[in-house]
């Protein structure tokens, strides 16, 4: 069974384009998104695939995550079927990526909290029994913009942190430029 309308393509959306749009359609396939920030001195271009929840595009789905720094797994809290799902790509993360995925889950839709059949317990208990390590667990609404930005931090930070000792070619597919900006002196021309 695949669940679609956790709001994975909301979460995304609240934080590169600080939109939302309740009447949300489905992702066919993947949809491709960027972002560049500056962490800890550091210029990062994120690039995020947003994939479709839909059985049919479960096959397309390792060509996208192939190669990947990152993953947020997103579940609804108002659905228990969600997480379930959540599990299921867990358990392809688990036999398809190496052990240094970063790797944070996100239970979407906070906002409607009087509805939850998640229970974060249930979510922290999961994590732990994982053989993969999960990096974050977070609880955000891409409703009310409510933690995302904090998801989308701490991702970043992790992966400037591995940069540390590291060739940045070798370790990182996501694109990571130190100094990319350029001073004021060849802003001017200056010598």
């Amino acid at each position: 069974m695949f669940i679609t309308a956790v709001g994975k393509t909301s979460v995304a959306l609240r934080y590169i384009k600080n939109t939302f749009s309740p009447n949300g359609t489905s992702t066919i396939g993947a949809s491709f998104l960027t972002k560049k920030l500056i962490v800890d001195e550091t210029v990062v271009k994120l690039q995020i695939w947003d994939t479709g929840g839909q059985e049919r595009f479960r096959a397309m789905a390792p060509m996208y995550y192939r190669g990947a720094s990152a993953a947020i797994l997103v579940y609804d809290i108002t659905s228990e079927e969600s997480f379930t799902e959540m599990t299921s790509w867990m358990e392809e993360l688990n036999k398809n990526m190496s052990e240094d995925l970063i790797i944070h889950v996100v239970g979407n839709k906070i906002d409607l909290e009087s509805d939850r059949k998640v229970p974060f317990s249930k979510v922290l208990d999961y994590c732990d029994r994982l053989t993969l390590i999960v990096n974050g667990i977070h609880e955000v609404s891409a409703k009310e913009n409510q933690g995302i930005d904090d998801v989308f931090f701490e991702i970043t930070q992790s992966l400037v942190k591995k940069l540390n000792g590291h060739d940045l070619y070798k370790t990182m597919t996501t694109d990571i430029y130190q100094n990319e900006y350029p001073t004021a002196a060849e802003k001017s021309g200056c010598c």
